[in-house]
């Protein structure tokens, strides 16, 4: 009988701790990392060999900033993201889980925010919803054949929804009583004891609600006062867990809020992680600013940590269906119209283009996006004669000014006329900053969501391809035993929880991939079925680099493809539960 259940052979093994890679030999048994030798092992000591020779073997990759809430009811195997490495996803981001509400409350607080049809995701809640408490919740994802390990926030939307009901939960004029209060304090504290990571939270008032109850208000965590959710968080820091927020972009000041909370002046700090740093466009001077309240945080014994994309963000667009135009007035009177007609009456008034064109001519307010028109390229449309042009472009041919060019076009086609933008991270060596700053994750993939939209699915590729970039120009910005470090073990040990690692005795969550397949363009788009939803969506495929992933001993993709056991089996991942950890280890690559 073989030793072994696997064994991987002369791969250029990276442990997930930032320690120099070497060529090793990993052996797996019964799910675990069982022996990893300098010494070539026998192919006979397993019951499965892999020829990892000229490959690298790393950690499964951890994905920290996802919204498949939704999508692992019905599809818990997350392909889309395992076929690139991940085998840990972290859900109830952005103050959106699915846990304490109701099945309606659920679906309108995320189909608008995360752009999946509420046609689709209201019948998933509706059939499968039969939990009401965060420990009922981690008893029915148990019982999922899940892909990826989980992990998840509590999140304050759906906290505050449950416990206020949508419509008080959705109203300036009204906060809750003490009653109220206690009784979110208790759902919480039963989320931190039964393992959640903490609670996400969510200030930007642009992500809306769906349905008729309540179309168009913000988020319910939107109308919490600050008193509200610091007391949250003291339950929060009593576990040692993370708030994960998101600023209002409009009033950037606002990240001094959470600055106090994460140093705490008086009590122990508080993990603190932010929704984004980014190299924007329009807002260029926002990248000095955040970095200065993350070095302040920190130099005054805070934790914080900004969530950093490695890649250009770039957005996709249908007519004027795109959410920064939240972010100005006249884009969200358009937005808020749900009927198509009584949009498009609006769209060709005057007295409104008037006003959007002036909004279109400020750029110094702080944005997102950059405002500018000649930076937008149509992808498609059905006057052919105007794809690849930008709308720059095809107004000046026309005489017109570029806002009525870009009205008029939606009110002729509506959400046919596609086009897209990069809002951010479009300067490289901006980007290699930020990657390379210690006070912040490489994360913020948004992995299940925006179906017509880009969620980068392939994030920690990206952010390898970053990396052996800058170490073939001879201008290396990390390691890429860091880089590495900063996609698994780094994440793990700071959101306290065991994965991330491949040493012996750990769980074995492992990849083998081909680092000459990171020349190819990793920003290229698909389409691509989305499993048990009856929906294409844009997606990312690599062929060439991913060869292996195992999670907990198991092979869930084989010659780079999805093995069918993935999402129907159980055995491969599982709710993983935070521990009450130390504070945050120092990082090891920082003097």
């Amino acid at each position: 009988m073989a030793q072994y259940d696997i064994l991987i052979q002369r791969g250029r093994y990276f442990d997930g701790t930032g320690a120099p890679s070497r060529i090793r030999d990993l052996a797996i048994r019964d799910g675990k990392i069982a022996c990893i030798s300098e010494k070539a092992l026998a192919p006979e000591s397993a019951e499965r060999v892999i020829c990892a020779e000229g490959m690298w073997v790393t950690p499964g990759f951890l994905d920290t900033h996802t919204h498949y809430d939704a999508e692992l009811l019905v599809s818990p195997g997350l392909s889309e993201s395992v076929r690139h490495g991940v085998t840990t996803v972290l859900v109830g981001s952005c103050s959106l889980s699915m846990i304490c509400s109701d099945y309606e409350d659920a679906s309108d607080l995320f189909t608008r925010v995360e752009t999946v049809p509420r046609e689709r995701v209201l019948p998933i809640l509706k059939r499968n919803k039969t939990w009401s408490t965060p420990r009922q919740w981690v008893e029915h994802v148990n019982r999922l054949p899940l892909g990826p390990n989980l992990i998840s926030f509590l999140g304050h939307s759906d906290l505050r929804a449950s416990v206020m009901g949508l419509d008080r939960a959705t109203r300036h004029d009204t906060q809750p009583g003490e009653a109220e209060m206690q009784a979110m304090e208790a759902l919480l504290h039963e989320a931190l004891e039964c393992g959640f990571l903490g609670l996400s939270t969510m200030c930007l008032k642009w992500d809306k609600i769906d349905g008729d109850r309540a179309w168009s208000r913000s988020l319910p965590s939107t109308y919490a006062n600050w008193d509200e959710i610091a007391r949250l968080n003291k339950l929060v820091r009593r576990y040692n867990r993370v708030h994960q927020g998101a600023p209002n972009a409009a009033t950037p000041l606002q990240i001094f809020d959470y600055v106090r909370e994460s140093i705490g002046w008086r009590r122990k700090p508080l993990k603190t992680t932010l929704i984004s740093q980014m190299d924007l466009k329009g807002s260029r001077y926002l990248t000095n600013l955040t970095k200065l309240a993350s070095w302040f945080t920190n130099a005054l014994k805070g934790d914080f940590r900004w969530q950093v994309l490695p890649t250009p963000f770039t957005v996709y667009a249908d007519g004027i269906d795109v959410v920064f135009f939240e972010e100005f007035g006249a884009g969200e009177m358009a937005l808020d119209l749900k009927d198509e007609l009584a949009r498009n009456e609006l769209l060709k008034d005057e007295a409104y283009r008037r006003n959007f064109r002036k909004f279109y001519g400020e750029k110094l307010s702080p944005r997102v996006w950059q405002r500018d028109l000649s930076d937008a390229l149509i992808i498609d449309c059905p006057d052919a004669s105007l794809v690849n042009k930008n709308f720059d472009e095809i107004a000046k041919s026309r005489g017109i000014h570029v806002v009525d060019l870009f009205l008029d076009l939606v009110v002729e086609y509506g959400p046919k006329l596609r086009w897209y933008t990069t809002v951010a991270n479009h300067r490289k060596p901006v980007l290699k900053k930020l990657v390379a700053d210690p006070n912040a994750l490489i994360s913020f993939s948004d992995a299940g969501a925006h179906i017509r939209n880009m969620s980068f699915y392939n994030l920690p590729l990206r952010m390898l391809k970053l990396v052996q970039e800058s170490i073939d120009e001879q201008q290396a910005i990390m390691s890429m035993e860091r880089a590495v470090w900063r996609l698994t073990g780094e994440q793990a040990e700071w959101l306290g929880v065991d994965a991330g690692t491949i040493r012996q005795g750990d769980r074995a969550d492992v990849v083998v991939l081909d680092p000459a397949g990171f020349d190819q363009d990793l920003e290229a788009v698909h389409w691509a079925e989305m499993d048990n939803f009856d929906l294409k969506r844009l997606v990312n495929r690599n062929p060439g680099i991913v060869k292996q992933v195992l999670i907990n001993g198991k092979l869930a993709v084989e010659d780079e493809q999805i093995l069918p056991a993935l999402g129907t089996e159980t055995g491969y991942g599982r709710f993983i539960a935070a521990h009450n950890s130390k504070e945050a280890k120092h990082d090891p690559h920082t003097p």
